[in-house]
């Protein structure tokens, strides 16, 4: 897209998070902004914070595991806006599960694969043929390094990483890449790009237990509570002794917008910790080895601590023989 003024875009999971900063970012752009999100509450307070800034904006609450809710969601912005030219299906719901894989709530499990997964098929069925219609529009999905590029094997709280939501990622990869081909094949201008959020994120999506739908309501009883965002935070700073520090949503809706004016793919940003992790994949692909790049978070986030403190300390032995030289520099 040459220019995102004037333009209509729908984002699900648009209450807060990604979705809002997202939001936000369009409208900056001059874009009609449709927020959707199943909570109605934080809905309507997403929505008023835009429209508050003087965007045009408007919230449907849509439940995106419902495709008939999805579709009254592509209706009622064509009939508000007469259009729509970029759709972000970013609704998503976080770690749940707990213990080893084979011990996961089979409702975990489901209810990751309708948010995560159908979510996004919903998104595709019901607004691609729209922008096809039009003879133009963007289709962005939200994605993960954890599992899109590989899973995280072990989590911060020190155990087995949950597995439903790597996994769900991977098949969003794998469900843009395909809708990436057919657009192609189509020979139509509309296209498809992929979003991988850098960074260590302060979203609502760490703790989606506190809003789990009835219909997905656990069938085990749950060995430890469940995870909160100030826990992991806590165990990284106390057990690995790395000061987390959040990347802004703001960096991660530029990465959208900068995408869509340039036409990319891959939404990731110019340099990521996961470009060793793919690849390291790919070499042991290549080359018929076991995984050797499945990522340890404490490990890895000790490994990043300790890179951090070697450059700082190199920047501070460089400052100062800088200064040194200054100095002799002067007094000559």
């Amino acid at each position: 897209m040459e220019s995102l003024a004037g333009k209509v875009a729908v984002i699900t999971g648009g209450a807060g998070g990604i979705g809002s900063a997202i939001g936000r970012r369009f409208g900056q752009e001059g874009m009609k902004v449709v927020l959707a999100d199943v909570l109605p509450e934080p809905l309507g307070a997403a929505v008023d914070a835009l429209t508050s800034e003087g965007f045009d904006a408007t919230g449907v609450v849509t439940d995106v595991t419902d495709y008939a809710s999805v579709e009254n969601l592509a209706k009622e912005a064509v009939a508000r806006y007469g259009a729509v030219h970029v759709v972000c299906n970013n609704a998503g719901t976080g770690s749940v599960s707990e213990g080893y894989m084979w011990d996961h709530d089979l409702a975990d499990w489901q209810w990751g694969l309708d948010v995560n997964v159908l979510g996004v098929i919903h998104g595709i069925k019901a607004f691609v043929p729209i922008l096809l219609d039009q003879g133009e529009g963007h289709v962005v999905n939200t994605c993960s390094g954890n599992g899109g590029f590989a899973p995280i094997a072990k989590g911060a709280m020190g155990g087995p990483a949950t597995a439903v939501y790597p996994m769900t990622k991977a098949a969003v990869l794998c469900l843009t890449e395909s809708l990436y081909s057919h657009l192609q094949l189509a020979g139509s201008a509309v296209t498809a790009s992929v979003l991988f959020p850098s960074g260590f994120l302060n979203t609502g999506i760490w703790e989606s237990w506190r809003h789990r739908p009835d219909k997905y309501a656990p069938t085990q009883v749950r060995a430890n509570p469940p995870q909160t965002l100030g826990a992991v935070v806590e165990r990284l700073e106390t057990v690995v002794g790395v000061h987390v520090e959040f990347t802004p949503l703001e960096q991660v809706a530029a990465q959208v917008v900068d995408g869509l004016l340039e036409g990319r793919f891959w939404m990731i940003g110019a340099t990521s910790q996961g470009d060793d992790i793919v690849a390291r994949k790919a070499a042991s692909i290549v080359r018929r080895e076991n995984p050797d790049y499945l990522v340890d978070l404490l490990q890895k986030s000790a490994e990043s601590a300790a890179n951090t403190e070697s450059s700082a300390n190199t920047e501070s032995s460089a400052n100062t023989e800088s200064s040194a030289n200054t100095e002799s520099g002067d007094n000559a």
